[in-house]
């Protein structure tokens, strides 16, 4: 095999403590639940995949890596029967694939969770189970007793704890991909494709998460775990595929391949130690880039102080519910605090607005690019240059050549992977959407720069290049404020306040080691 392409033996399962250990034989006797070989899928010149393959034993937690752009989006397209491959086939339980017409059939054998919820939230939980599958009574009229009863049953199976008549809206991140799982499962499907599970989640819902994967693998359901968070990976996997470039390069059982060669495998180079090298950039001279002053939210945090110097990367770290991101919202202007002050390069900011906060001097990158990052069917150019219509022209008059002057000025900047300007951001990768949302902040020189969760649902490659980026900035004289609970997120602060319950309970200086800052993000005092 050619470029580094290899396939490991033998096929590991999953032992009831969650290590993984050698099978007894039987998924090498009976057909794999799902295997795709030498599939090719082109779109005009852009080649997807490469002859690639994979193969996916029952009760398997199966792993699919690599950077954006590897073909993973593509290959769950033609597993799901969205799309038919130009070559290769794909087999289920030995069997053909079904027509690409019958989906049914193909709700029967296979059902992707996607990052993005299907969930409808103005319907209930019930109605969305079986949405187009209502029962129904006399004169065809629906019974929605006999709905709610079936989602009840349902959810009872697959130890769901959630309320059939609640309104879809209402749930959790994790509440919905968990109905979304138990509606594939009504189907008859038992192989499912779970598309960056995590990136909404905090670490005791990710938890959660992989203790109901593994219950429901012993109840003979098999995964395709697709994460850019390679220690979910090690956590939750038996075995991983690697693609980069479109093409298969390596199938190894999980415990079998180290990190830096899964690293390796995924970039085509050995991974780099990206800590060793800042240094502080903060100028103590200077204004402070941000300055909050107990500041009290609408019962999410209360008592907030504290302050970015210019040239300085603060971290603020906590899980869900600590408040960590509502505080962060509140600089930026998406949310007005009750009390307290925040000030942004020596300005104060109308409290609650998010055009007062940039006049001040503010970048923002949210935390959910799909829902408040940008416009899926505007332009690359028109995302990036969203927030600066000052610097497209005057009197409300946009100049077109402006704009796409600076359009190429930031990708080129941001390394944004596209054919040009003109083409839609819903077109491009996650790591590429994401470096569009990165654009738009830095595109007005801010004097703070505010990220929520910068790096979520992109690969290796990008994330380090992001975060590459936010040192950059920080050395240009920005302030940098990053609310996160990725510790690869926060590992480049000068120092890290951890939020727990609304409120800072500690500061921790650069250097510090994984087990002292998730316990300070958890309220574990690892001294008592």
């Amino acid at each position: 095999m050619s470029d580094g392409e290899r396939t490991v033996s033998p096929v590991p399962a999953r032992a009831d403590d969650g290590r993984s250990r050698v099978d007894d034989g039987r998924s090498r006797v009976d057909p794999p639940v799902v295997e795709a070989a030498g599939i090719v899928k082109r779109f005009g010149p852009t080649v997807a995949l490469d002859g690639v393959r994979i193969t996916i034993r029952s009760g398997e937690t199966h792993a699919l890596v690599g950077r954006n752009g590897a073909g993973k989006s593509t290959l769950v397209s033609v597993l799901t029967g969205l799309q038919a491959p130009d070559r290769g086939t794909v087999t289920f339980g030995g069997g053909p694939a079904p027509r690409l017409t019958d989906r049914d059939a193909w709700r029967q054998r296979v059902a992707c969770v996607y990052q993005k919820s299907t969930i409808i939230p103005t319907l209930t939980v019930a109605e969305n189970l079986f949405l187009n599958r209502h029962d129904h009574g006399r004169g065809r009229l629906i019974s929605w007793q006999a709905v709610r009863r079936r989602a009840r049953d349902l959810l009872a199976t697959w130890s769901v704890d959630v309320d059939p008549q609640t309104p879809a809206g209402e749930l959790s991140m994790e509440q919905r991909q968990f109905v979304e799982i138990a509606r594939a499962l009504s189907f008859g499907a038992r192989f499912i494709i779970l598309d960056e599970p995590t990136a909404q989640l905090d670490a005791a819902a990710i938890n959660r998460l992989f203790d109901s994967i593994r219950d429901l693998q012993r109840q003979g359901v098999t995964f395709l775990f697709i994460s850019h968070h390679l220690q979910e990976v090690y956590d939750i996997c038996d075995m991983v595929t690697v693609f980069r470039d479109a093409r298969h390069i390596v199938t190894a059982p999980v415990a079998d391949l180290p990190r830096t060669e899964l690293v390796a495998a995924m970039t085509g180079e050995v991974a780099l130690d990206r800590l060793q090298a800042r240094s502080s950039t903060l100028d103590g001279a200077a204004t402070p880039a941000l300055s909050v002053r107990a500041l009290a939210g609408d019962g999410t945090y209360d008592g907030v102080s504290f302050q970015v110097g210019a040239g300085e990367i603060v971290g603020l770290a906590g899980a869900a519910g600590s408040g960590r991101t509502e505080v962060a919202e509140t600089v930026v202007g998406l949310r007005a605090a009750v009390a307290g002050d925040v000030e942004i390069a020596g300005r104060r900011p109308r409290p609650g607005s998010v055009p007062a906060a940039l006049a001040a001097g503010a970048g923002f990158v949210p935390q959910d690019r799909h829902y408040q990052g940008f416009v899926p069917g505007m332009s690359i150019a028109d995302n990036t240059t969203l927030s600066v219509p000052h610097r497209l022209g005057r009197n409300g008059f946009l100049s077109r050549d402006r704009r796409d002057r600076l359009a190429d000025d930031m990708i080129a900047k941001l390394a944004i992977k596209t054919a040009g300007p003109a083409l839609p951001v819903s077109s491009l990768s996650g790591g590429n959407q994401q470096k569009v949302v990165m654009a738009r902040a830095l595109a007005d020189d801010p004097r703070l720069l505010v990220l929520i969760n910068p790096t979520a649902g992109v690969d290796v490659r990008s994330k380090d290049f992001l975060l590459g980026k936010v040192e950059e900035t920080a050395a240009s004289g920005t302030g940098v404020l990053i609310a996160s609970d990725e510790l690869d997120d926060l590992r480049m602060c000068d120092r890290v306040l951890v939020m727990f319950q609304g409120r800072v309970t500690s500061e921790i200086a650069r250097g510090w080691h994984d087990h002292d800052l998730v316990a300070a993000m958890e309220g574990v005092d690892l001294d008592a």
